[in-house]
């Protein structure tokens, strides 16, 4: 006998084990649960009941046994009856003849008081030592089988749904976190928005809104250009959120950010073992973003290689994930974004022309501030409002830092504005801002007017920083190009391009020349 049950026993947890797969659907799993006793062993009726964090009335939310209408009526107070007593006490609770005990109220009207030894168990289901609720049948075993055996069986498998119980909160916990993170992200990306726009004005700036409105709601791949600072991320994620996908992934790679041997992976994912390293499955950033949008900045640095793999997804939606052969398909949208003159980059051949004319579907150009001079003095006063608001402070700039500020071409665009002002607010000894308090780089154009074409060999202060980053990494590793990207996180090809962008070649040339005849005369 004790053989048989132990078998029946171990038989019925395993089946109920497979069920926590379904643990987002609580109600449907407990119950499949009661169904399972029942099969199993010789339970007729059986019932779930868990405490209502919102009213802290029990109720019967899963049962066997019961038709709707009497699982409805199944609503305690705790210490009401048999089931509140068991929750109040947290103490399991038989009863061998339920019309001889008085607590039984039989409130869902399931069971007839006058037949005689009708038995009732009830345990409580308890979450780290406190009741959430009671599981309660009639009998499990039958008669010839102590009620002990009934309530330690009873009591593993309240064990299991606690469990179960645990593991659902903690995903509708997660589920509101995500939620509410998602909310407050539309909420900072609406603000954003309006701030963009609201500080606008411009001629440029309404073509910019018009163009993003208009092409927001389609399907077709959007190319931004425009120079750095001028907002081509923002831009990308407001078509974002101003098409149907915005309920779905956004997802950003910068293109210039990983070295060639791991962008293919950041991009199209990777199995197990596909390279040195690889030492799990990884996701690419197009299968996490399906059916929403992925945004490709700086997409005039990607390797040409990763340009045929990504104009092949491009023209069929599909691709390999490195070290497979099992062909994928998404729903992405293409945002891309770059600095960079791509016609001239296919020209020099370090651009595919026909990847170019697959991106090229909608081009925006985002203007650059020194074309939108009218929109100066409500970003001055954003940002001022934004950073006095972080500092703690008011201050406003002088009429002669305003014309000033106004001849200045901004080659590092709104960013540049932005960090100008924080500056300004840090190192102000008073509220009114005057010339003197001004860096100096902004005098070079102070008689340069808004309607002149803009210097295009001025360089902004972040430049000339990174360009002076990059010559001393050179100097301190002989010039040789490689050692220098490497000492700073970069590719080779990432230092080729800063080298030819701020025309380093000759600089190179001069001292690598001076290097080698001062080794000859060494030795």
């Amino acid at each position: 006998m004790e053989n048989n049950i132990f078998e029946l026993e171990l038989k019925t947890l395993y089946a109920i084990s497979h069920k926590t797969g379904q643990v987002l659907d609580l109600d449907h799993t407990l119950m499949a649960i009661l169904e399972i006793l029942s099969k199993n062993l010789s339970m007729e009726r059986g019932t779930v009941t868990l405490k209502d964090r919102h009213t802290g009335l029990l109720k019967i939310i899963a049962s066997h046994g019961l038709d709707p209408m009497e699982q409805k009526r199944g609503i305690y107070h705790p210490g009401e009856g048999v089931t509140g007593a068991i929750f109040e006490t947290a103490q399991p609770f038989a009863v061998p003849d339920i019309g001889k005990e008085p607590l039984f109220l039989n409130r869902t009207q399931a069971r007839s008081l006058t037949k005689n030894s009708l038995a009732f168990i009830g345990v409580p289901i308890l979450l780290n030592n406190d009741p959430i609720g009671v599981l309660s049948v009639d009998r499990l075993f039958g008669p010839e089988v102590d009620f002990k055996e009934d309530i330690r069986f009873l009591t593993i498998v309240a064990t299991l749904m606690a469990q179960f119980v645990q593991l659902n909160r903690q995903v509708e916990r997660r589920e509101e976190h995500l939620l509410t993170e998602n909310r407050s992200l539309r909420a900072e990306v609406s603000a954003k928005y309006n701030h963009f726009f609201a500080v606008g004005v411009s001629p440029a700036m309404q073509t910019l809104n018009k163009m993003i409105r208009k092409v927001a709601p389609s399907r077709a791949s959007v190319l931004l250009l425009g120079e750095s600072g001028t907002g081509k991320t923002l831009t990308a994620r407001i078509i974002h959120e101003l098409s149907q996908r915005r309920r779905n992934p956004f997802a950003k790679v910068n293109c210039a950010a990983l070295p060639d041997n791991l962008i293919e992976s950041e991009l199209f994912g990777h199995e197990k073992g596909a390279f040195t390293g690889a030492t799990q499955l990884k996701k690419g950033r197009l299968e996490e973003a399906d059916s929403g949008t992925i945004f490709l900045d700086e997409i005039g640095e990607l390797p040409l290689p990763v340009q045929a793999k990504l104009l092949r997804f491009l023209q069929e939606r599909e691709f390999e994930r490195l070290g497979s052969t099992q062909t994928r398909k998404v729903d992405v949208r293409i945002i891309a974004a770059t600095n960079i003159d791509l016609n001239q980059a296919v020209e020099d051949g370090r651009f595919r022309s026909d990847l170019f004319y697959r991106l090229n579907v909608f081009p925006i150009s985002i203007p650059p501030l020194r074309q939108r001079k009218a929109d100066l003095p409500l970003l001055v006063d954003y940002f001022i409002s934004k950073i006095a608001r972080e500092y703690g402070r008011q201050f406003y700039f002088s009429t002669e830092c305003m014309e000033i500020m106004a001849a200045y071409n901004w080659p590092g665009n709104v960013r540049e504005l932005e960090n100008l002002i924080e500056r300004v607010a840090i190192m102000a000894e008073s509220n009114q801002i005057q010339p003197r308090m001004l860096p100096a780089y902004l005098f070079s154009n102070k008689k340069t007017s808004n309607l002149e074409a803009p210097d295009t060999t001025t360089t902004s202060r972040l430049e000339m920083m990174e360009r002076e980053t990059v010559l001393e990494a050179l100097a301190r590793n002989d010039w040789v190009q490689q050692k220098a990207a490497r000492e700073i996180g970069l590719t080779l090809r990432q230092m080729g391009y800063r080298v030819k962008k701020f025309k380093l070649d000759k600089i190179i040339r001069e001292n690598k020349l001076n290097n080698n005849q001062y080794k000859n005369l060494s030795n």
